[in-house]
């Protein structure tokens, strides 16, 4: 299917009949002389779709940048080509082998968390594709890939921040609550669950240096329908804080069970599950006062190199066409186009693999979410991105992300002040 010129009105409109089959972008540019293809490869459909729910109003916002674009001053035209992972690591890979062996791709894209980024770059790594992905923490998709801090990959690279800025910010919240240091921890069976609970590079070891103590009842399974166990191990612990990362449903299950078991705690910070204002807003009243890391908001004092929109101009500009409220992964949605656009137009030689990653390595680029750099990341490969820590508050019955602590990055504006859950 191939789609031109939309609007951001038109793309709204069209909604589930775009994301539910693979779409192909073409721009118009004029005198195009060089096609380069882009395959992107995001969750649009099953329990993570809420990642990719303003991706086509991202493209149509982009639709410009991508007709106006150049390498070296020679136009090229631009293919992108969509396809759904539908929030599962083997269609994940299927597709990206799809893009690679079939459509003959000159670049990947793909977000999302691990169980889309990690099989899309495997499949790159494997074939020598150049492949660029994102809203993944960088511990899970490079040891959950196997990565050697001594070598690295090839062809892969990603940008996003990482557990140590996970465990800053949750730390953060959690010593102005002032509450016993007492944590529970929900962790599933899967990329994220096993990182985040990992003794070496996840929560425990930091957890303890920060004088809190982690009571970890082992992994769950994801779509959990009982969690009775972990319920009743919080309790018997005394624990008053509540961690982890989940899909949306596993937390509202978890959650209405802790209601139904007279399981209380003060604090809840919870990744992933409570990223989305529609999954908090589902909980009711139990969703007002829940905490979680904010990867971007509005008042981020960064702008998009393509169309010098701020953060703001992004999100007030998403709020209006889709009536629906922003959230912390449209920054990112944005910005992987950023980043995939310098690369085309600073490569030596776009029909050469090798010319394109040397060009992905030499990135220096500010985007809507901070800056991009691959030279002295935490690993090779990896680049960090800017993350506060926020509690959703409920004012004259509108729920909204309020940062409460920014210990990391104070050039990011505190919104407000952390309450306890009552």
């Amino acid at each position: 299917m191939k789609i031109t010129k939309l609007n951001r009105r038109q793309t709204l409109k069209m909604g589930a009949a775009v994301v539910a089959a693979p779409a192909v972008l073409t721009s118009t540019a004029a005198r195009a002389e060089t096609t380069f293809k882009i395959g992107l490869v995001s969750p649009l459909t099953g329990p993570l779709a809420g990642f990719g729910e303003a991706q086509d109003w991202i493209i149509s916002g982009i639709q410009k940048s991508m007709d106006g674009l150049s390498n070296n001053g020679a136009p090229v035209k631009i293919e992108l080509i969509t396809k759904d992972s539908q929030s599962n690591p083997n269609r994940a890979a299927e597709v990206a082998a799809d893009l690679i062996n079939n459509d003959k791709v000159n670049l990947i894209i793909t977000k999302d968390t691990p169980d889309t980024t990690n099989p899309v770059a495997d499949q790159a790594e494997l074939n020598g594709t150049p492949c660029i992905s994102t809203n993944c923490p960088w511990q899970p998709w490079f040891f959950g890939r196997g990565g050697d801090p001594a070598k690295g990959f090839t062809s892969t690279y990603h940008f996003f921040w990482g557990l140590e800025d996970i465990i800053a910010n949750f730390v953060g919240i959690w010593d102005q609550s002032g509450v016993a240091k007492k944590v529970g921890g929900l962790f599933p069976n899967d990329a994220d669950g096993n990182a985040w609970g990992d003794k070496d590079h996840g929560l425990p070891g930091p957890l303890k240096a920060a004088g809190y103590d982690l009571v970890d009842p082992g992994r769950y399974q994801p779509l959990s329908n009982d969690f009775t166990s972990q319920i009743t191990a919080f309790k018997a612990a005394g624990v008053e804080i509540v961690t982890g990362v989940m899909i949306p449903p596993d937390f509202a299950t978890f959650w209405a069970q802790a209601a139904q078991q007279g399981f209380a705690p003060k604090v809840v910070t919870i990744g992933k599950a409570l990223l989305f204002p529609a999954s908090v807003d589902a909980l009711g009243d139990r969703g007002d006062g829940l905490t979680t890391e904010v990867w971007w908001a509005p008042s981020y004092p960064f702008k998009s190199s393509l169309t010098s929109e701020s953060a703001k101009d992004l999100a007030d500009s998403y709020v209006k066409a889709s009536g629906k409220p922003w959230t912390s992964t449209l920054g990112f949605s944005h910005a992987i186009f950023e980043v995939a656009f310098d690369v085309i137009k600073r490569t030596k030689d776009l029909a050469n693999p090798a010319s394109i990653i040397e060009s992905i390595n030499a990135t220096d680029l500010q985007t809507i979410v901070g800056p991009v750099n691959w030279k002295g990341g935490p690993v090779p490969n990896v680049t960090k991105t800017p993350l506060a820590g926020g509690q959703w508050q409920r004012n004259n019955g509108k729920l909204e992300l309020v940062i409460t602590t920014n210990v990391q990055h104070p050039e990011i504006p505190v919104g407000g002040k952390l309450k306890l859950l009552s």
